[in-house]
């Protein structure tokens, strides 16, 4: 019994001595290592297999990492590793969050002028140089050397071993490798460690290690020399002793056997480029394909959906929605063109239906539309809105081509059945809508075709068949533009306008200061026309300006054959408010003009209405004084005729003012009229501006003017607008 009872004792100790010892295991570390002072070494982590970031675990590992550890932790120290953040060793140096930086070579000063202190040599690092795969190395003093930006501490080490050498510094090591390449630099030069890492990379597969160009350097730990960071390198020098040299050649040959290069994207791409190539392009096509085929069954759908939603299934022609859309496009496209809509409507639609079948009144709706469709142009569109109504959107060409379409289109309609041996007469009734210059900014389809709609039952109740305007005023008006607009290229080509001039006088003298030039149209079918009959014509169209150059270019003319016959002479010409647009250089424009014709500026005046001032004073403003910094005088035209802004006076530079005088002719007390002009003048003449009065058509006028300090006058008291023979015969006689 008492043996049994030493064997349970003897087991209990046992099981107690064994508890002890896992404790111990588990708690003796972190004791030694919580008794351990804390240290903050600062790391490059680009250079694998020296220092890198693990994948896994996020921890800066590598050779020089791990010898740091096995060093500090024989001196007594918990290290912890931190990213350097610095360009450089040196920079980091300045930084007070590391206890230590490394590696070095030897001592350095950082970048702030701080000298360093370093310790022992942890191991031998060999540099070596790597060159394309066939290029040999010269001497590495007559080298032009690429290295890292961040191994700038390692340069001057390298330029006190070899004075010669040059060393360009590149921030990554794709960037140092393309400048080898481009012939920037002769080699490259890194640590043998890296480069093994390095060259792993697919892309850099042609490059090779010159090991017989190979330089060792110390690989040491480095901080700025205080009393402090003495005492650390003195430890952490102890700690370097006492690694022995199997345990440095174990970490080295430990992590340089490591496969640690990963390959990425582009390495993959470098690797399998052709086969990834082909995959790609074979891949897109397949994806291509696809997407077209889809792409055209969807366009196919929405087509369909279109041309059901668009196009009246019976007739072929628009539906009402249809043609609402091609209505907006077309005003949007041509604004213009002028248009018209017309809405007709078959009277006895219903009778045709109840009498002679439904398929006859639907052929008879298809025979009209396509006499429609095959007379209209391609900016033109008709529409079928319901049942018997029908709408015609197309040129507004004149009544000729209302005629023309009431014998090819509506007669045939009406004598539809006639001509097919039945005794019915298609009774056609339709309204016609011209459509006005609002119409174009504010387009509203549903409104035209109400007002169509509203002269077609006007017509139905009068006459019962046939076509009625809806505003009969405007077609006269259109037929007029239509008519000035044809006309103007051919009238311009073939002479029939002609430029005429109004003298402009020196009330005092009698002299004529100059003239000016004016426009007249020998029309071939309405005869002389005055400006009125046509300006206003053609600045809503906008073809004033096709007018007003061939008007500044014939005065030119004029202004080139009186110089050749000894007459300096001086001419006003009008530029129209529409002509003044931005995308529009009307100062340069004139001085071509002037270079074309051997002209001076000063025998050109630009007239400018008193409006456009009002209408766009900024360009406006930017105008004049380009026309004066070019030598042209710049007159404000019809100044006082109802739109003035004496606020403009202030802001527009203008050299003269042109006073129209019919307002003091016009309704109100003459008395106040004179008085203004008074005032006017002198308010002119107090600005350092010149004025020109037009309209004089009184010796009473001319004189109250003069009296008043105006002498420059133009008006029919004096000339009126003469062709340009008669205004030549006036200097007959005059000394030239």
């Amino acid at each position: 019994m008492k043996r049994v009872h030493r064997y349970k004792r003897t087991g209990r100790m046992i099981s107690a001595l064994t508890a002890l010892a896992v404790l111990f295991a588990l708690f003796i570390p972190s004791f030694c290592s919580a008794g351990r002072e804390a240290l903050t070494v600062g790391v490059p982590t680009d250079r694998c297999p020296i220092f890198y970031v693990d994948r896994e675990t996020g921890e800066i590992e590598g050779i020089g990492a791990e010898l740091m550890k096995m060093a500090a932790e024989r001196a007594g120290y918990d290290v912890t590793f931190k990213a350097l953040g610095e360009e450089s060793l040196k920079d980091a140096l300045d930084n007070g969050d590391y206890d230590l930086v490394m590696p070095f070579g030897s001592a350095i000063s950082s970048t702030s002028g701080q000298e360093s202190i370093v310790s022992d040599n942890l191991f031998q690092t060999p540099f070596t140089l790597v060159t394309e795969e066939d290029e040999k190395p010269k001497s590495l003093n007559d080298l032009r050397i690429g290295m890292l930006r961040s191994l700038r501490g390692a340069v001057e080490t390298v330029q006190q071993l070899y004075p010669g050498v040059t060393i360009r510094l590149y921030d990554n090591m794709d960037k140092c490798v393309t400048a080898m390449r481009e012939g920037e630099v002769d080699a490259l030069l890194h640590n043998s460690y890296v480069w093994s890492y390095i060259l792993q990379k697919p892309l850099f597969s042609k490059l090779t290690m010159q090991t017989s160009a190979m330089i060792t350097m110390d690989f040491r730990a480095g901080t700025v020399d205080t009393p402090e960071s003495r005492e650390i390198i003195e430890r952490l020098n102890e700690g370097i002793a006492m690694i022995s040299d199997t345990h440095r050649q174990a970490v080295i040959l430990d992590y340089t056997t490591r496969r640690l290069y990963v390959y990425d994207f582009s390495d993959y791409l470098h690797e399998y480029g052709l086969v990834a190539l082909l995959f790609v392009c074979l891949l897109i096509t397949v994806i291509l394909i696809v997407i077209e085929r889809h792409q055209t069954m969807r366009l196919r759908q929405e087509e369909e959906m279109r041309r059901l939603i668009d196009q009246d299934p019976l007739t072929g022609a628009l539906s009402l929605h249809g043609f609402r859309n091609r209505v907006e496009e077309l005003l949007r496209e041509h604004p213009d063109v002028p248009y018209v809509l017309v809405y007709g409507n078959i009277r006895n639609f219903k009778y045709i239906n109840d009498s002679l079948g439904r398929e006859a009144g639907d052929e008879l709706l298809r025979f009209w539309v396509k006499l429609l469709k095959d007379s209209l142009r391609e900016d033109e569109v008709v529409g079928r809105l319901n049942a018997d109504r029908i709408a015609i959107f197309h040129h507004a060409d004149g009544m000729d081509k209302l005629d023309w379409y009431d014998r090819t289109v509506i007669n045939p309609v009406r004598n539809y059945f006639m001509d097919r041996g039945k005794e019915i007469r298609v009774q056609v009734c339709g309204g016609i809508y011209i459509l006005t210059p609002e119409d174009y900014r504010e387009i509203n389809v549903d409104q035209m075709l109400d007002y169509g709609h509203l002269a077609e039952k006007r017509m139905r109740s009068i006459h019962g068949d046939g076509y009625g305007f809806y505003n009969q005023e405007q077609w006269e008006k259109g037929r007029r533009i239509a008519e000035v607009i044809n006309h103007l290229p051919k009238a311009i080509e073939s002479g029939d306008l002609k430029v005429w001039y109004q003298p402009q006088v020196d009330c005092a003298t009698g002299e004529i200061t100059g003239a000016e030039a004016l426009c007249r149209w020998d029309h071939e079918k309405l005869g002389w026309l005055y400006p009125p009959a046509f300006i206003d014509t053609l600045e809503e169209s906008g073809m004033i300006y096709d007018l007003d150059r061939f008007v500044w270019d014939r005065v030119c003319q004029d202004l080139k054959r009186w110089n050749e016959e000894g007459y300096h002479r001086s001419v006003s010409v009008n530029v129209s408010r529409r002509d003044l647009r931005e995308d529009r250089d009307i100062p340069a424009h004139f001085k071509e003009l002037t270079r074309k014709y051997g002209l001076t500026p000063d025998q050109i005046r630009i007239e400018i209405t008193e409006t456009a001032f009002v209408e766009k004073p900024e360009h406006l403003i930017s105008t004049t004084k380009k026309l004066q910094e070019y030598g042209f005088e710049v007159e404000m035209d019809d100044f006082g005729s109802g739109h003035s802004s004496l606020h403009m006076l202030k802001e527009v530079p203008v050299d003269r003012i042109k006073l129209d005088l019919h307002f003091l002719t016009a309704s109100g007390d003459p008395e106040k009229g004179r008085i203004i002009i008074r005032h006017m003048i002198q308010m002119v003449r107090d600005l350092g501006m010149r004025m020109i009065t037009e309209g004089v058509e009184t010796e009473e006028q001319a004189q109250f003017l003069r009296n008043k300090g105006c002498s420059e006058m133009q008006g029919y008291w004096f000339h009126k607008p003469m062709p340009v023979e008669d205004f030549e015969k006036l200097f007959t006689g005059q000394e030239k």
